[in-house]
């Protein structure tokens, strides 16, 4: 069947239309941090330097394996073209070669020693927590986060999900509040079942075990809202446990921690007003 030109010229214009939108929804992706974009094909953007060193290797070895990939295709196509029967009628006899042999082993050698150098370093990175400049304590329970901040005294507050908040499955009714470019010591634990605490940005994710208490870290360099979940299947309502970390000022973050410590002891003493009534 053939088609009218004016109709092939709307079609082309669809098409052309579609690639811009995606072109623009993915600029527009690319400017929000802290939460997962629609057609997100590659990792978050780095908001401390861990998760930094973590998108380097990942790119490493990305590049990594399209070169030996694309090496292995190279071969496969030289022994197809160079070595079939038409192009050999006689086969060669040729039982060993030395020097591809030493290559064959001493290239795999080298490629897994500069894997493994990046990969200890950042494991290194990862697990040696230094000097905090702020503890909070993330205790896991079904389905929801508990904080506290024991440097800051005896307060603690729930954080759990907001239905009426953006973006979806992922806001909550308070978030943890820390303070931009300080060193934060994470202390997880669980109330009931094994949970998970993990921000894709800041490149951390370490299981939250009832009777162990677990440390990982992270220093924000950007402030803004960066967005987690519970990765850890621990229950019905596992799709409903998020992470929320607002990165602020040293001021704001003073200001906060006055507050909630205000609110939670209105609350108790409220709580302990009706107990009384």
């Amino acid at each position: 069947m053939k088609m009218s030109k004016g109709r092939i010229g709307r079609q082309l214009l669809g098409l052309a239309m579609m690639g811009a939108g995606l072109v623009f929804a993915g600029a527009a992706s690319a400017e929000v941090m802290g939460q997962p974009a629609p057609w997100e094909y590659k990792l978050q953007e780095a908001a401390t330097p861990v998760m930094e060193n973590i998108t380097w290797f990942h790119n490493f070895l990305l590049w990594l394996v399209i070169g030996i990939t694309l090496f292995v295709l190279v071969l496969l196509v030289l022994v197809v073209v160079k070595f079939n029967a038409k192009a050999n009628p006689v086969p060669s006899k040729t039982t060993h070669n030395t020097l591809i042999e030493v290559a064959w082993t001493l290239i795999p050698v080298l490629i897994l020693v500069a894997v493994a150098v990046p990969s200890f370093r950042l494991l290194f990175l990862e697990l040696d927590i230094p000097k905090a400049d702020l503890t909070v304590k993330a205790t896991g329970k079904q389905w929801y986060w508990s904080y506290s901040y024991p440097d800051h005294g005896p307060f603690e507050f729930d954080s759990l999900m907001a239905a009426d908040k953006k973006p979806r499955l992922l806001g909550v009714d308070n978030e943890m509040v820390v303070p931009v470019n300080k060193v934060v010591r994470i202390q997880t634990t669980g109330a009931d079942v094994i949970h998970s605490f993990a921000v894709p940005s800041f490149g951390i994710k370490i299981d939250s075990v009832p009777g162990r208490l677990n440390e990982t870290w992270f220093k924000a360099t950007k402030e803004g809202m960066y967005y987690g979940q519970c990765s850890e299947l621990c229950g019905k309502d596992h799709a409903f446990m998020p992470i929320a970390i607002r990165v602020v000022s040293d001021q704001e973050f003073a200001s906060w921690i006055e507050g909630a410590k205000k609110k939670f002891a209105s609350d108790k003493a409220n709580s302990f007003a009706s107990a009384a009534h």
